[in-house]
């Protein structure tokens, strides 16, 4: 399946991304992201460049966790610059744009695991197992 993105998502992704591995090499004032989803991170990062192409349920749910981490981080340091200034203030409203775009490319990828699920169990007749979430392609 496609994930289409946008040039201000995949901006907003790539923003967000930066600062979590920026956090995760003990910057200071930086916020700490859990081992996982920096590795999960790290992956994407490199796909940042267009629309990714998801072809498994077990993908879409590494991709998944990986956006997610990005969207805390994000709405994190938004509230971190909210504090410290105020909320118009220009670094609070960019880190909201950042967000809100990196939080709808999250809720489409919730979507296309509901679709994926939904799929997997049509074909089988039971939940996703961890081989069907493996091994059932979604190529486009």
């Amino acid at each position: 399946m496609l994930l289409i993105c946008n040039f201000e998502e995949l901006q907003a992704l790539s923003t967000g991304a930066d600062l979590l591995m920026e956090g995760s090499s003990g910057t200071v004032g930086a916020v700490a992201a859990p081992p996982q989803a920096v590795a999960q991170v790290a992956m994407l990062q490199a796909r940042l460049t267009s629309s990714l192409e998801i072809a498994t349920l077990d993908e879409q749910r590494w991709v998944r966790e990986a956006v997610a981490a990005i969207c805390q981080e994000l709405h994190e340091r938004m509230d971190e610059k909210v504090l410290e200034f105020h909320p118009a203030h220009e670094e609070a409203v960019a880190y909201y744009f950042d967000y809100a775009h990196a939080y709808g490319v999250l809720h489409r990828i919730d979507d296309m695991g509901a679709e994926m699920t939904a799929m997997i169990e049509l074909m089988t007749g039971e939940a996703p197992s961890p081989t069907a979430a493996r091994d059932v392609n979604f190529s486009e």
